[in-house]
């Protein structure tokens, strides 16, 4: 079943923590004191993961009024609910950085979700029938499970499923976006939300997506790159890149476009990442780590012609080599 919203208290108690922690900065005993409220309650921990992925999502650093708005959220006397709150962050966090603000218009999925991820957060979970999910960098889902079917929705984001040793293997994994159905048998899974249609590749078990016109089913063959809308599915080109690396930590590439190379590191990192028109078609292949994103766009003048202009931390333009 899907949890509940933590309640008002909890939330401001989280958000009271949450702030106490950053002033403490490493203090054992105040950390352990922290962790004995979250183990205290369901409702704590819930609050907890919720405040914390708005925190990263905010990230701090590049908007300091953010920090502010937790301030006044946690002496607030005023019931607080998540829309108010998503509120006042929200408008805060647009007069300190426009840049944030464009990046992340859909900040209430990690809050409002059953399980999310913050910008270059990756997250493993366990749910009730034993299927195992990854979600990769902002991400967001919700789950339901009614002792027997499993219900996925993926909000927004990419994740991978692993439904190959569950309670009921007779019974398949449903996953849904708004414009697309699919139903996963004894299968991993990799699917990744983009605009009105989603990205899904497999490599063992069944994987069906439901025609819209016939309302009938159309098994999908594996180890093939998949396009599903609402108005079908297509074979995708070769991919060039691997579509489950990034549960190894990895992105992996082979000649890709430069501009879509930098397109899927800017999912990992804030700020604002591009190269100019002329190098968009440059080609990279090669192994890249996904723990230092910060490191991976520096490491690009050691492969390819290209410089880096820095406006600011958050602002990069790779250009050709003068």
């Amino acid at each position: 079943m899907t949890c509940p919203p933590p309640d008002a208290k909890a939330v401001r108690q989280a958000i009271t923590w949450r702030v106490a922690l950053r002033e403490h900065g490493n203090d054992p005993a105040f950390e352990q004191r922290c962790m004995q409220w979250r183990n205290a309650c369901p409702s704590h921990e819930l609050a907890w993961q919720r405040v914390v992925h708005l925190d990263q999502e905010l990230d701090l650093r590049a908007v300091p009024a953010a920090g502010i708005a937790l301030r006044t959220l946690e002496t607030s006397h005023k019931r607080l609910q998540r829309r108010q709150a998503l509120k006042l962050l929200g408008g805060l966090a647009m007069v300190g950085s426009a840049a944030w603000l464009a990046k992340d218009l859909d900040l209430i999925s990690p809050w409002s979700s059953d399980y999310a991820t913050a910008t270059g957060e990756r997250r493993h979970i366990t749910l009730a029938d034993g299927t195992r999910l990854q979600l990769n960098t902002r991400s967001a889902v919700d789950v339901a499970f009614n002792g027997q079917q499993l219900v996925v929705k993926l909000r927004r984001g990419e994740l991978m499923l692993d439904c190959r040793q569950t309670l009921h293997p007779q019974f398949p994994v449903h996953v849904y976006t708004k414009d697309a159905l699919l139903q996963a048998f004894d299968s991993r899974v990799a699917l990744r939300l983009e605009g009105d249609c989603v990205h899904a590749s497999f490599s063992h078990g069944r994987l069906a997506a439901q025609q819209a016109d016939t309302g009938g089913w159309q098994w999908l063959e594996p180890d093939q790159a998949w396009r599903v809308t609402r108005d079908g599915v297509q074979r995708e080109q070769p991919a060039s890149m691997d579509a489950l690396a990034w549960t190894e930590g990895l992105i992996v590439t082979r000649d890709m476009r430069l501009a879509d190379f930098l397109a899927q590191v800017s999912r990992y990192r804030h700020g604002y990442l591009t190269c100019s028109d002329n190098i968009a078609d440059m080609r990279l292949s090669g192994v890249f780590r996904l723990d230092d994103p910060e490191q991976l766009v520096r490491l690009l003048p050691r492969t390819l012609p290209v410089q880096l202009r820095e406006l600011t931390r958050l602002w990069i333009r790779v250009e050709r080599l003068s």
